[in-house]
């Protein structure tokens, strides 16, 4: 599995702590499928701060600490992984707030980012700039 990540040098975000945190999600909650990251500078269609599209995350970064971008990129993550793993169908949504689909991506984005800080606390300052 491959991971494109667009935007990553607009938004002034450390390569080494990008691919080391996607080599983390890839060895936590790994995809077969290639996926494309796009860290995008304004809310796009009906996305909060996030959104997922079959093989494609789309997540909001500007004007945001570096801790809450990963957040909802591990969140979308999980959507993905839901898909390619779990089988769940991209025409499957489920409501903004709630529902087990979403309750997993937000319990399982808090759990990682949690670990991810504790396994690499060499970026802690870079998380919270």
């Amino acid at each position: 599995m491959k991971a494109c990540v667009i935007g990553l040098k607009k938004q002034k975000y450390s390569k080494k702590l990008f691919n080391q945190f996607l080599n983390y999600l890839q060895s936590e909650l790994p995809l077969s499928q290639d996926v494309r990251i796009v860290l995008t500078p304004t809310l796009e269609g009906n996305m909060t701060t996030g959104v997922r599209e079959p093989n494609e995350m789309r997540v909001l970064a500007s004007k945001r600490m570096l801790i809450d971008v990963l957040r909802t990129l591990i969140h979308e993550w999980v959507h993905e992984f839901q898909h390619q793993k779990l089988g769940v169908p991209d025409d499957q949504h489920s409501p903004e707030i709630g529902g087990p689909i979403e309750n997993m991506a937000s319990v399982l984005a808090s759990i990682y980012l949690k670990r991810f800080q504790k396994k690499y606390p060499i970026f802690r300052e870079e998380l919270y700039q």
